[in-house]
């Protein structure tokens, strides 16, 4: 596999998740839009069918589309650590493309909703008042349980992912990705609550930055603050999977 067939591939297929992903907490977030306050199982549902979307799209580099199995797989040793900066910068950058297409596709909500009186008000909030459709932030702040949280469900989606390789079949066949898919949309269900289930640190780093950037009016903060654990507990939950799975089935 060649290093452009990495780059391109993880670059559209983490792009498509982020647009899917981010599109869905847009589509329920925005009062503009037709499924205004759709609920949770709507935003699990969209960010699982986000997957399955960009993990077909991918398949030609594996579709990692996520730092933290990039790790696993490197640890495993399915993926030479040589190659995994070029995954992780492709992850990224196909996350900040993915955050810019939302904000195309929801450009009018984005400008009704925000210049409300209300959001003016509120423009000096860290994290801003529609941070949601592009980053992820805890419901109660507290780093010990936060980073538990982050690592519990990527430990369970990584495990997941690991695993599949023990099932004859099931990669070469394709069903693989729809599992994953399903996966996510089982850790949102019923682990999203308390943090919003990065799982994945470029579907938040990529975004946030983005956020950052966007001449957004009454945006408010990014909350920089935060951003550290949606990066490093995934990474850490990718790391103790891998670790199991290699004391267990290699």
């Amino acid at each position: 596999m060649s290093s452009s067939d990495i780059f391109f591939s993880e670059v559209t297929g983490t792009a498509l998740l982020i647009l899917l992903g981010g599109g869905v907490c847009a589509a329920v977030t925005f009062k503009r839009s037709k499924a205004f306050n759709a609920g949770w199982v709507a935003i699990a549902f969209g960010w699982g069918f986000g997957v399955l979307t960009g993990g077909y799209v991918a398949q030609v580099s594996g579709a990692h589309l996520n730092p933290a199995v990039t790790l696993a797989l490197a640890i495993e040793g399915t993926t030479p650590w040589g190659d995994v900066p070029l995954y992780w910068f492709s992850e990224t950058l196909g996350a900040m493309i993915g955050a810019v297409l939302v904000w195309l596709a929801y450009y009018g909500q984005f400008h009704a909703d925000l210049k409300e009186p209300e959001m003016a008000e509120r423009k000096g909030e860290n994290p801003g008042p529609v941070h949601g459709v592009f980053f992820t932030s805890p419901e109660i702040r507290n780093t010990w349980q936060n980073v538990v949280t982050e690592t519990i469900a990527t430990f369970a989606l990584v495990i997941a992912v690991l695993n599949l390789g023990l099932t004859k079949g099931v990669g070469v066949s394709g069903t693989g990705v729809l599992i994953v898919a399903l996966v996510v949309v089982g850790i949102g269900l019923s682990l999203g609550g308390p943090t919003g289930y990065a799982i994945n640190p470029a579907r938040d780093l990529g975004p946030r930055i983005v956020h950052a950037l966007l001449p957004l009016p009454n945006k408010g903060g990014s909350g920089w603050s935060y951003s550290w654990i949606p990066v490093v507990a995934p990474l850490l939950g990718a790391a103790l999977a891998a670790g199991l799975h290699q004391v267990a089935f290699a």
